[in-house]
Order: structure tokens, then C-alpha cells, then sequence
């Protein structure tokens, strides 16, 4: 079975390119424009999130992430950070990610940085 992935852009661009990318790396991705689907978060049982820091409505998924980090249920899942802002190091340390990855991203350092801590949650 194909590792989960749950992706949350609200750019549908880079959502789409994304979810290609990915998919094409073999995983099975569940993808959202919206922040709203972290509800749905225990029938999903993502295996890592990527989180865009810069969502609609003024959300910072630094702030989703931080939430997903205290909740007993969600801690463990790997949070990777999306962002083109500076430092973007700083803002997944706060929020306490595990890791981040900088746009404009380079597909190769992507996969990479995804397969990383895949397999660090599957450890």
C-alpha cells in the first residue's frame, strides 16, 4: 500500500504540481486548498503533511502545525513547511515542523526532502 500524503496549498498551480510530482514518486496523495480538511485528520491517517505557511482567511499553517504538534493524536505525523518566506527556518522551528521545504522548490530537492522523512516515520 502507498504511503498517505496530505497536501494543503491554496494555490491550485502549485497544488496541482505538487500532487503530480508526488504521485509520480509513487505515493498516494490527498490534496486540499483549504485548511479545513486537518478536521478530517483521523480518517485520513496521513504519513506525512505538507503545509503551506500562507493559506487563506489570514491562516498560517506554522499555526496548524503547532496544533497538530501538541494533539497527542497528530503529533507524530511529519509536518513539512511550504513557504517562500525568510527565514523559513525560523518559522517551522516555532512551529515545530520537521522540516521545511523553500518555494520556489526544486523538484528533485522536493522528492528528496518528502522521501527523508518518510522514512523516518515509518522507523
Amino acid at each position: 500500500m502507498a504511503l498517505k500524503i496530505l497536501v494543503i496549498e491554496d494555490d491550485q498551480d502549485i497544488l496541482d504540481i505538487l500532487e503530480y510530482v508526488l504521485k509520480d514518486d509513487g505515493y498516494e496523495v490527498i490534496s486540499s486548498l483549504s485548511s479545513s480538511i486537518i478536521a478530517d485528520i483521523e480518517s485520513i491517517q496521513p504519513d506525512l503533511i505538507l503545509l503551506d505557511e500562507w493559506l487563506k482567511a489570514e491562516e498560517r499553517g506554522s499555526e496548524l502545525c503547532r496544533q497538530l504538534k501538541t494533539c497527542p493524536n497528530t503529533a507524530d505525523i511529519p509536518v513539512l513547511i511550504l513557504s517562500a518566506v525568510n527565514p523559513i527556518e525560523l518559522v517551522a522551528t516555532e512551529a515545530m515542523a520537521d522540516g521545511y521545504i523553500k518555494k520556489p522548490f526544486d523538484i528533485d530537492e522536493l522528492s528528496r526532502n518528502v522521501r527523508r522523512h518518510m522514512q523516518v516515520s515509518e522507523s
